[in-house]
This record gives C-alpha cells, sequence and structure tokens, in this order.
C-alpha cells in the first residue's frame, strides 16, 4: 500500500512540477511578467511540494482505512464462504433440504438437497412460495398454508409441520419441515429458514405398524408376545395380550401381564406337550402345539397355539409371539367324526359279509329250484290252475336269479380295488361293441358318426370299458325316440392328461330336474319299459369310478343325452 501511495504522490510532483516550469518558461517568454523574481518561481515549487505531502498523507491515509474495509470485508466473505460449506455439510449429513425464504420480498431460496432428495434440477425450481405451495400435496396444502400464515402472525419463532411433497417424477414424499422465523425491530416478519427431512419411510413404516395393529387387536384369534428370556421351571413372562386373548380366557390384560403362560395349565395338561414347548424355547424354533388348557374359571379347553421367534436388527433374538386358537368345537367334531367312521366301516364291513352270505346262500337254493323248474318242464301237468302256479314260480325264480347276478357284478365291481389297464385301440373296442349289438343296430339303422382322430389308443380295462359302451349303446336304442332317425355320435378328445369320450344320442331324453340326484342310483328307472332294470347306468358309473374317472350327464325330454366321461392317462 506505502508503495502505491509514494508512487501516486512522485507522479503528481512530477506533473505539477511540469506544469510549473512550462508555466513560468511561457511567462518568460511572452513577457506577461516583467523581471518575475527566481523566488517565485521556488515558491511556486515549494507549495507543490508541501501540496504533495500533504496527497501523500491523505491517501496514505485512505489506503490504510480502504485496507482495513478489505480486510474486513475478505473476513466477511470467508466468513460467508465457510458458514455455506457448513450449511451444506450440515444438510448433506442430515439429508435434509435447507430453504430461505424472504417473506417481504417472496424471495425463496433452495439448497442442493432439492436435487439429492426430490430430484429437482436448478432450473426447475422456482424462487417464490408459489413454487413451494403448489408442490405441496393438494390434500396437504390449503391446511399447511393456513397453519404457516397463522404461524407468521404469531409470536413464536419455531415452526414445524408434516405434509406430502412433490417429487421431479411427480411421485410424493412424506416430509417434516421445521422452520425458524426472523422478525425486524417492529416485531414485523421479515425471514424464514427452515429444513426440510425425508420421512417418507418412517410414515410407510408407521402405516404398516398401525395395520398390523389393527390387525393384531381385531382378529379373533389369540395373540401373545413374551419375553425371550426363560428357565426350565416357568415359560418366558407376557408382555402383551390381544383382546382376543382375554374373550377367550377371561383374563384381562393387568392379570396376565408380567405373569407365565403356565397360569393355562391344569391337571388334565399333557407333559408331553409341555416338554414340547421348553424343547422349542431351547432350540429357538418355530413350533405348532396343541393341548388342554384351563381359562380363568377354570373351565378346559383345546388349545392350538403356534411359537415364532422374534429377533432384532443383531440377530439376537429377543421375543416370542404365539397365535392361539380355541379348537375344542374342532376336537369334538373330530372324535365324532372318528367314531362315525369307525361305525360306517363296521356297517360296510357287515353289509359286505352279509351280501356275501346272500348271495353265495342262495345261490344254491336257486340253482336247485331252477334245476327242479326245468325238471317239470317235462312232465304234462293237465290242471291248469297247476300249471299257472309253476309258470309264476319259474319266472320269479329267473327274476331272483338275475337279481343275485346283478348284485354280484356290482360286489366284483365294488371289490376290485386293482384295475388292470392297458393301451387299446379305441376302433378295435368299439367294432367288438357293435358286433355284439349287430341285430339291433340292423334293426333300427341308427346314424352313427365317430371321430377318434384326436385319441387312437386309451389306456384302459378292457372288459370295463366294453360293458360301459355297452350299456350306452344299448339305452341309446332302447330309448330312442319312435318321430326321428336315431343319431348316434361319439368321439374322443385329448386334455394335458385326461382323455374325454363324449356319448351323444337324440332320443326320448330324461327329465333331470326331477331325476338328477337319481341318475345313477342302483335300480333307478325313469322310463316304463317291460324289459328296464334300472341297473345299467349304476354299473357304467361304478365301473367309470373304479377306473378314476369321472362321468356326467346332460339330458332334455324330447332332445337327447349327452354323458361326458374322463378317464386319467396313466
Amino acid at each position: 500500500m506505502k508503495n502505491k501511495s509514494n508512487q501516486i504522490t512522485i507522479i503528481y510532483l512530477v506533473i505539477a512540477l511540469f506544469v510549473a516550469i512550462v508555466f513560468h518558461k511561457t511567462l518568460l517568454k511572452f513577457s506577461l511578467v516583467e523581471n518575475y523574481p527566481l523566488y517565485g518561481f521556488l515558491k511556486d515549487i515549494t507549495l507543490i511540494l508541501c501540496t504533495g505531502i500533504a496527497y501523500r498523507y491523505i491517501l496514505s491515509k485512505n489506503q490504510n482505512q480502504d485496507k482495513k474495509v478489505l480486510e474486513k470485508l475478505q473476513s466477511t466473505n470467508n466468513a460467508i464462504k465457510e458458514s455455506n460449506e457448513k450449511y451444506d455439510i450440515v444438510a448433506k449429513a442430515t439429508s435434509d433440504t435447507i430453504w430461505d425464504w424472504k417473506i417481504q420480498e417472496d424471495k425463496l431460496f433452495w439448497n442442493k438437497g432439492i436435487k439429492a432428495i426430490f430430484g429437482y434440477d436448478e432450473n426447475q425450481v422456482g424462487d417464490s412460495s408459489k413454487w413451494w405451495f403448489d408442490n405441496i400435496h393438494p390434500e396437504d396444502s390449503i391446511k399447511m398454508s393456513i397453519k404457516l400464515y397463522s404461524f407468521i402472525e404469531q409470536k413464536t419463532s419455531n415452526w414445524q409441520d408434516e405434509y406430502r411433497f412433490k417429487c421431479a417424477d411427480n411421485s410424493y414424499k412424506y416430509v417434516l419441515d421445521r422452520g425458524f422465523l426472523l422478525k425486524d425491530a417492529n416485531g414485523k416478519a421479515i425471514r424464514m429458514i427452515g429444513a426440510i427431512q425425508d420421512i417418507t419411510k418412517q410414515k410407510e413404516e408407521e402405516l404398516r405398524l398401525k395395520l398390523l395393529e389393527t390387525v393384531i387387536v381385531q382378529t379373533k384369534d389369540s395373540i401373545i408376545i413374551t419375553e425371550a428370556d426363560f428357565n426350565n421351571r416357568q415359560l418366558p413372562k407376557i408382555v402383551y395380550v390381544n383382546p382376543a386373548f382375554s374373550v377367550m380366557t377371561g383374563y384381562e390384560p393387568n392379570e396376565i401381564i408380567g405373569q407365565s403362560p403356565d397360569m393355562l395349565k391344569g391337571p388334565n395338561s399333557d407333559i408331553n406337550d409341555i416338554k414340547k414347548i421348553i424343547t422349542a424355547l431351547t432350540n429357538r424354533e418355530e413350533s405348532l402345539i396343541e393341548m388342554i388348557s384351563y381359562k380363568k374359571n377354570k373351565e378346559q379347553f383345546w388349545l392350538r397355539f403356534s411359537m415364532i421367534p422374534v429377533y432384532n436388527s443383531e440377530n439376537e433374538l429377543s421375543h416370542w409371539v404365539s397365535i392361539q386358537r380355541d379348537v375344542s368345537d374342532e376336537k369334538k367334531q373330530e372324535k365324532e367324526k372318528e367314531q362315525l367312521i369307525r361305525e360306517l366301516t363296521k356297517n360296510n364291513k357287515d353289509l359286505k359279509e352279509f351280501s356275501y352270505i346272500t348271495s353265495h346262500n342262495l345261490r344254491a337254493p336257486i340253482s336247485n329250484l331252477t334245476g327242479l323248474l326245468s325238471l317239470i318242464e317235462d312232465i304234462p301237468i293237465e290242471n291248469s290252475e297247476l300249471k299257472e302256479i309253476l309258470f309264476g314260480f319259474d319266472k320269479s325264480t329267473h327274476l331272483l336269479n338275475e337279481t343275485i347276478n346283478d348284485l354280484t357284478k356290482v360286489m366284483i365291481i365294488k371289490d376290485n380295488l386293482s384295475i388292470k389297464k392297458e393301451d387299446l385301440l379305441l376302433k378295435d373296442v368299439f367294432e367288438d361293441v357293435f358286433s355284439q349289438l349287430s341285430f339291433q343296430i340292423d334293426l333300427h339303422k341308427p346314424i352313427l358318426q365317430i371321430d377318434f382322430e384326436q385319441v387312437s389308443v386309451l389306456n384302459i380295462n378292457k372288459t370295463y370299458i366294453e360293458s360301459i359302451l355297452l350299456n350306452l349303446l344299448t339305452n341309446a336304442l332302447k330309448y330312442r325316440a319312435e318321430s326321428k332317425t336315431l343319431k348316434i355320435t361319439i368321439n374322443a378328445s385329448q386334455n394335458n392328461d385326461s382323455t374325454t369320450l363324449v356319448f351323444k344320442d337324440n332320443g326320448i331324453g330324461i327329465d333331470l330336474e326331477r331325476n338328477r340326484d337319481k341318475i345313477f342310483g342302483l335300480y333307478q328307472r325313469f322310463h316304463d319299459y317291460p324289459d328296464s332294470k334300472g341297473l345299467g347306468l349304476y354299473l357304467v358309473k361304478s365301473q367309470v369310478e373304479a377306473m378314476n374317472g369321472t362321468i356326467s350327464i346332460e339330458s332334455k325330454v324330447n332332445k337327447g343325452t349327452t354323458f361326458t366321461l374322463i378317464f386319467k392317462n396313466r
């Protein structure tokens, strides 16, 4: 600074001396002043030197003041720079978005957190409060702005609120906004500085916990939470029970919290179930246990409960959660079901034995009667009444014999648990069946449409499939409509792991609204035909199910009948 002052002073002196010399010579040349004395020139030189010294003094003093101002300004700038650096560091450390609002000018400044947290580039951010409020969720904007401007008019300096703020991708984040209000000497708000913190995860966790709490409180299952620590003489202490626990056991929370679940044990509680609980606690493993427990009023009930270990963030066992249910009614139903199964098994066994005894014991007498009746046919009988009696006796004997044969067929199907299957060509099977019914087919001349292009081979029992098709074809021929030509359609199709056979005719049909539940019943007849016994469809269903297949029927009176048979491929 001194060098600069000296330089300026020297320049001043040089210029002033130059001007003085030029001025003096000019006066002498043009004799503007006669006999201009030398001391006058020296006087001017002295004045110039004095003014130079004074000028240097003033410059030096001003430069010292400027230096102080500059140093103060630099110090202020450094402080501001350091403050801004700290400002950004704090914002990064806290993951906050800092904002500075000059209220009177409505100028709003945002730090770099607006980009880091919300994704806005610098050119996307507005510089007024309008941009701020426009990006607050519509459901929160009015409420938040009212609260903020109401706060500005109050005497307090600290403000905070929660709302949703829009991100650059148009999604919303939950934020906690805290602000500090600055006022002038007259108490008028002039500036507000705040920090926005992203609390989306906390909010989502709060909502999740609230939802879990609602589920726990509202569920009908009892829930117990216990401590992790226990000893072999006492189970872990209870820290929480939901309302359903009180409903189930009669114990209120204040009676059970701090106690052990041991209080649910009673005289009939199985010691082995207690050991299972101890084992699960010791091994820290999830478990499902059923045991006899006792309510507060000493009423016994069956309790089914799970035990689930809960670990903290450091993978340390912190609690046990038990979800419990009163299954007394279920246990009672199980016992009744087991008793019913035992009774049905016994009855079924008795019925089988009765059927075998009946069929075998009646076969010999029926055979004898049939043989005797055949002998009587060779003896001439003159008495007409006796002849009529013998005829009726012969007819009843043959009907009884057919009935016994039918029952025997049914028992054979029901008792044959392992059905031998083989790959059969459907075309060959149908040709065999048609040959057995060639007389009826030639007589009635039905239209036959058969399609086995999708499925040519079927893995099935030969005897059963022939019997099934024989019964269905016989029924179609027997129950044809006299007013139109009989049409029979048979096709096979493949569907994943099963084969479907569809057998359709246009015969007289069946009234399913009245008879659907009886269609496949034993000795059920739906038409008044003299040779109809009501056994065919029962045998068909029995044989289909014996091969793990299913059969269904659709029929309309005078429209026809469709049978759908589905068989597993293997």
